[in-house]
C-alpha cells in the first residue's frame, strides 16, 4: 500500500529535509495545523505514520488555487487521474509546446473565468479537469514554482525534465484518503486567522514564504497579493503568541529574522533554519 506523500513539486518543499524535522514533532499534542500548506509534506508525513489518528487537522492555504487542487482531489481523484492521464499523454507527444498551449490555451483562460465570476472574498470551486491541469504545469513546469504574474496569469515557463511522473495515480489516490480522513478540514484562509484558534498542547507547523534576500531574489508571487514585509511581522507576532499560550511551534523560519528574539529559547519555541 502507498504511504500518503506530497503530489505537487514545490520550491522550498520540505519532502527531503523530513528526517530532520522529525527530530522535533511533539510526542502528544492536540490538534494539528498547518497554515501554510504548500505540498503538504509535514501533514502527509503525520499521516505516513499515524502519528494524526483521531487528531483534527486544520490544513489551509492563501493560495486558492492550492486549495482548490487539494479539494477536487480529495473529492473526486478518479476523475482528476482521467484528465492528467491525457496531459500526460499529450506532453509524451508535444513537450514544451504541450506545456504552453495547456497553460495559455486552457490553464489560464479558464482559471480567469472561474476567478471572475466567485464570489468575492470566496475562492472557486476548482473543477477536477482544471485540478489535473494545475497538476501537469507543476509536474512540468520550472523547479516547482507556483507564480503569477500582475494580471494574476500562471506565467512559470517549462522545465528541462526528460521523462517527469506526471500522473502517480497511487499516490493521488493515497493522498485523497489522507485528506479525506474524517477530522481533517481544508479550507482557503490566512495564517493568522487559523493559527490564531490554536489552543495549549496543539501542534502548529509554519512553513512560509521566505523573506525576500534582495530585491531581484523575491520569492513572494505565491499569490496575486504576495506575502510582504507586514505580513511577515504578523507572522512574528503570532509565533510568539502561540509559544507562549503553550502550543508546540515548528518554524522554518530563515530569513524571518527570528534570530534577533531573544526570549524564543524561553517560550521553547523550535526554530528550525532549513
Amino acid at each position: 500500500m502507498v504511504q500518503a506523500r506530497p503530489f505537487l513539486k514545490w520550491a522550498g518543499g520540505k519532502r527531503q529535509l523530513l528526517p530532520e524535522l522529525r527530530r522535533y514533532y511533539p510526542l502528544e499534542f492536540g490538534a494539528y495545523f498547518e497554515p501554510f500548506l504548500g505540498s503538504g509534506a509535514v501533514f502527509f508525513d503525520l499521516c505516513a505514520s499515524d502519528r494524526l489518528d483521531g487528531r483534527p487537522a486544520v490544513l489551509t492555504d492563501t493560495n486558492p488555487d492550492v486549495v482548490g487542487c487539494y479539494l477536487a482531489v480529495r473529492d473526486d481523484v478518479e476523475t482528476v487521474i482521467v484528465h492528467l492521464r491525457a496531459l500526460a499523454d499529450g506532453h509524451a507527444r508535444g513537450g514544451s509546446v504541450h506545456y504552453y498551449e495547456v497553460r495559455e490555451q486552457r490553464f489560464n483562460p479558464w482559471r480567469q473565468q472561474l476567478f471572475a465570476a466567485a464570489t468575492p472574498g470566496t475562492p472557486p470551486a476548482y473543477p477536477p479537469e482544471l485540478a489535473a491541469m494545475l497538476i501537469y504545469l507543476n509536474r512540468t513546469g520550472y523547479n516547482g514554482l507556483f507564480r503569477l504574474n500582475r494580471r494574476g496569469g500562471f506565467n512559470v515557463p517549462a522545465g528541462r525534465y526528460t521523462n517527469p511522473k506526471i500522473c502517480d495515480e497511487e499516490t493521488l489516490r493515497a493522498a485523497a484518503a489522507a485528506l479525506g480522513r474524517p477530522r481533517v478540514t481544508l479550507r482557503h484562509a490566512s495564517f493568522d486567522q487559523v493559527a490564531g484558534g490554536a489552543e495549549a498542547r496543539d501542534f502548529v507547523y509554519f512553513d512560509p514564504p521566505y523573506a525576500p534576500l534582495s530585491d531581484t531574489a523575491r520569492f513572494t508571487s505565491y499569490t496575486a497579493e504576495g506575502f510582504d514585509d507586514e505580513a511577515q511581522g504578523r507572522l512574528q507576532r503570532l509565533l510568539i503568541d502561540l509559544a507562549r499560550r503553550g502550543c508546540h511551534v515548528l518554524a522554518d523560519v530563515l530569513g524571518m529574522g527570528l534570530a534577533h528574539i531573544h526570549e524564543r529559547q524561553a517560550l521553547q519555541m523550535r526554530v528550525v533554519e532549513l
